[in-house]
């Protein structure tokens, strides 16, 4: 089960840097504001599943330090 949450939180912030770098991309070049703003919202919404699933980690394998 760890592994596959390891599996899943590798891929929700390879899928935030791919959204990142397209963005800037778009950016750079003078693209449309729409695509830009399309790209932030999918950004934040999966920096959103990123943070879930690293806090789900946390809860479910994090130590009982102390």
């Amino acid at each position: 089960m760890d592994t596959l949450l390891n599996i899943g939180i590798a891929l929700a912030l390879l899928f935030v840097i791919i959204v990142l770098g397209m963005g800037l991309w778009n950016m750079t070049k003078g693209g449309s504001a729409n695509t830009s703003q399309r790209l932030m919202r999918l950004r934040v919404m999966g920096q959103a599943v990123a943070i879930l699933l690293l806090m789900g980690a946390l809860f479910f394998f994090g130590g009982r330090g102390g």
